[in-house]
């Protein structure tokens, strides 16, 4: 029996989803009349306190969509320097929206008010892009699965509010960061005009992904879908796990938190393993190998039984999510220490 930690896209839909993916009433989304998609919309924006939602089938075309409705060619984004939007989405708004990133060195993710303003570029200065958005990222993947204190989040955003920029949230797992803070999801993506999150993470469906924000931005939001490929037809099938998660998948995101903090404890405590436990705060568990590399002791784990992944040289990702038990975290800690050992 593999025990799979690479990602919590490897997720499988409960017995409940799968069941109300049989049954959904189901039309045709391109002429807005599936009744599975349309009632997950109206969810979603409700529980992000936004006026509306558009169903995507990815998190990455939702930052697209993103990116497009709040810049235009030539103009310019700021962002993490390690955020999704700038490392793993393919240079989508250069090539896609003519829009370029402008990557900001933040610590642990979180980006001050003063990085905020000092990347604004100025409007009166013809040889330099005239800076149009913000894009956040909560949790923060790259730094640990980082959560954005709720006052650090809202300082950024009105910062960036304050010079005249509009707000994205990539909030691929915004329900980790509001779980985590104890706090309505609501609360978090209050601090952005529009918001993107995943069903198909931690979730646990099979796919999808809702850019979430005004009427308006929605409604540009979907003529951008069109332009990258458009609806998906009768979609409510996939939409029906959708509405099931957000009734039955949210709190349960506690427990992944839990066995991520113990595995990272775990982890640190074996010899040529270390973990920055300060960063272990959601589901994402990142610790470094000292001798020798990263892929070499994956290479042991997937040997055991055990996946994961290895982001460079000498780092390892594992994620906790729907599916791993508190025993499959001990069999985890394990096969580490035996490859370890051997």
């Amino acid at each position: 029996m593999v025990i799979d930690l690479r990602s919590d896209t490897v997720t499988q839909p409960t017995p409940e989803m799968r069941h109300a993916m049989t049954t959904a009433p189901l039309g045709d989304d391109v002429f807005g009349d599936d009744p599975t998609v349309n009632r997950l919309e109206e969810v979603a924006a409700a529980r992000l306190g936004k006026e509306a939602s558009v169903f995507l089938p990815s998190g990455t075309m939702g930052n697209l969509v993103g990116v497009a409705v709040h810049a235009r060619s030539g103009e310019e984004i700021i962002a993490d320097a390690e955020s999704h939007v700038f490392l793993y989405e393919a240079a989508g708004s250069a090539a896609v929206a003519g829009v370029q990133i402008r990557p900001v060195t933040t610590q642990a993710g979180v980006m001050s008010p003063e990085q905020v303003e000092a990347a604004v570029r100025p409007r009166d200065d013809p040889h330099v892009p005239l800076t149009a958005a913000l894009f956040l990222e909560n949790t923060h993947n790259v730094h640990g699965g980082v959560v954005w204190p709720l006052d650090a989040l809202r300082a950024a955003s009105a910062a960036a509010r304050g010079q005249g920029l509009r707000v994205h949230l990539d909030g691929a797992r915004i329900f980790n960061a509001s779980v985590a803070l104890g706090v309505a999801v609501a609360d978090v993506a209050a601090q952005a005009d529009t918001v993107t999150f995943c069903l198909s993470k931690g979730l646990g469906c099979p796919a999808g992904s809702l850019f979430c924000g005004s009427r308006e931005a929605v409604d540009q939001g979907r003529r951008w879908r069109k332009r990258l490929g458009g609806a998906m037809r009768q979609t409510g099938v996939l939409a029906a796990a959708g509405l099931i998660a957000l009734d039955t998948m949210v709190d349960r995101l506690a427990e992944d938190h839990a066995n991520a903090r113990t595995l990272a404890e775990g982890l640190d405590e074996l010899p040529g393993l270390s973990c920055d436990l300060t960063r272990v705060q959601t589901n994402l568990v990142y610790f470094d190998v000292a001798k020798g590399s990263a892929a070499k002791f994956q290479d042991g784990c997937r040997r055991r039984g055990l996946l994961g992944e290895a982001t460079d040289k000498h780092r390892v990702r594992f994620v906790t999510h729907h599916g791993i038990t508190s025993a499959d975290i001990q069999s985890a800690l394990a096969i580490c220490e035996e490859v370890v050992s051997a």
